[in-house]
């Protein structure tokens, strides 16, 4: 049994990505896995750091990914880039000291180590325009972001990212096989 803990980003209940989350959490569950979900938006998480000490609301959180096996983001890309619930989810609770710190080696110059090794990455992202849009002129941001920057930081280096491209123009025959991605990727953990 894995412990995954999810991260949910999308304010409207009839979005695809709540058919993800949806989807996500069932074939979780069939799999025997247990399944912790933040609901960013219904809880009414604040995303503005302001070099402010963690909150309840970050340490509870913390804590949660500390005992969990897999962290598991869900969100729409908005201007090449997650909801700044999001964003600011990730500032706040994959912030350092906790998730990280810096090795350093001389003056300025040193590496990040992460605190978070041996935890597994799953992020499901959803994107209005057409894939050849955004590999070609956008460079895959939110990407290198997370994968290469933000989990790499963590010292997660297991990290599966899953894209759905033009997701409002798709046939019903066309969400269904982002479904069952979905559903494989839930059974793969």
């Amino acid at each position: 049994m894995k412990k995954i803990f999810l991260v949910y980003g999308h304010y409207n209940e009839k979005s695809f990505n709540a058919a993800i989350r949806d989807k996500f959490i069932q074939t979780s569950k069939e799999n025997g896995n247990n399944v912790d979900v933040v609901d960013l938006y219904k809880e009414k998480f604040n995303p503005i750091f302001s070099g402010e000490e963690p909150d309840e609301v970050v340490l509870d959180q913390r804590k949660r990914i500390e005992n969990s096996d897999v962290i598991v983001l869900i969100a729409p890309i908005w201007n090449f880039r997650m909801p700044a619930i999001m964003e600011g989810w990730i500032d706040k609770v994959l912030a350092p000291p906790w998730a990280f710190s810096f090795k350093k080696l001389f003056g300025n110059y040193g590496y990040p180590v992460g605190n978070l090794k041996g935890k597994k990455a799953i992020v499901f992202c959803t994107y209005g325009s057409p894939q050849f849009a955004i590999r070609t002129f956008f460079l895959n941001m939110p990407t290198k972001r997370l994968r290469r920057g933000v989990f790499n930081i963590c010292g997660i280096n297991d990290v599966t990212y899953k894209r759905y491209f033009a997701v409002p123009f798709v046939t019903q025959d066309k969400r269904k096989k982002f479904l069952n991605d979905v559903e494989k990727t839930a059974k793969n953990i």
